[in-house]
């Protein structure tokens, strides 16, 4: 259900559009800020590689716009959230100038390592809504992909590994072994077990979600947004999230852009797979 409820984020939008659009609170919208949004995740895939105009024209291999390197400058300056004042514009210059460089330019593929989504979604849990962040990766599988469940965040199950790192935490004696470990009725209690794992104890949520989710200790309800993390360009992280508004700069757009070192990935993962 999850799979299917990501998926249809990306599903495509009716081919023919009218002229104009007339919306909830009556006004209007043009069909040129229709073609010029970035509707689809797909699409902002193609345009990013210059293999699509804003007016939705796809560009292949052989034709002399694919990928050609100004109009992939000129659309990827389109893809980002102009309303966003915390990506100075030197810095944005600086990230198409290594994408579009002539000599190493660098493309995005749907099908490579390198991204994942973040879905947020709403669970129940005896009768109360929760927030739990699920994170999805695309695999290979038979002769196509698909999207899996990769990692999970949620700040209720954040508590119960928040180990006590004082001088006075709890700890089993080293000689327990000599009692038949008779000591452990008072040490592994339900608030403080933690306590006692090792240094490279790692908590993973993935596993209790989905015991949770067998058990039926939670149940599904609704995806209430998601956004999508690229690492596939070489030193650069960016985000990308959608924003239905007005007007030409709308839909899918990088909301995030960070210079990043190689070894710094995975601290970068770590932390966005911890927030809540």
């Amino acid at each position: 259900m999850i799979r299917i409820l990501l998926i249809n984020l990306l599903i495509c939008l009716p081919f023919m559009l009218p002229a104009q659009i007339v919306q909830g609170d009556g006004s209007t919208l043009d069909e040129s800020e229709l073609y010029a949004s970035t509707k689809q995740v797909n699409q902002f895939f193609r345009r990013f590689n210059g293999e699509e105009d804003q007016k939705g024209r796809r560009f292949y291999e052989g034709d002399k716009e694919f990928r050609e390197v100004s109009l992939r400058k000129n659309y990827i300056t389109l893809l980002f959230d102009r309303e966003n004042q915390n990506i100075p514009s030197e810095q944005k210059k600086s990230f198409i100038n290594d994408v579009t460089d002539k000599r190493n330019p660098q493309f995005l593929d749907f099908h490579e390592n390198g991204w994942f989504a973040e879905v947020n979604a709403v669970f129940s849990r005896n009768g109360q809504e929760e927030n739990i962040l699920l994170f999805f990766k695309i695999q290979e599988e038979g002769k196509g992909y698909e999207w899996v469940l990769e990692q999970v965040s949620s700040s209720h199950y954040q508590q119960f590994f928040e180990k006590d790192d004082s001088e006075e935490k709890p700890f089993l004696h080293p000689m327990s072994h000599e009692l038949d470990f008779m000591n452990l009725h008072k040490s592994l209690k339900q608030e403080n077990a933690v306590d006692f794992t090792g240094d490279d104890f790692n908590a993973d949520p993935l596993s209790i979600f989905l015991y949770e989710m067998a058990s039926n200790q939670i149940q599904f309800k609704t995806v209430t947004g998601s956004k999508f993390h690229f690492f596939q360009c070489e030193g650069w992280y960016f985000q990308i999230a959608e924003y239905n508004r007005k007007g030409y700069n709308s839909g899918w757009l990088i909301s995030d852009l960070t210079p990043i070192k190689k070894e710094d990935i995975p601290h970068l993962k770590a932390f966005i797979y911890e927030a809540k």
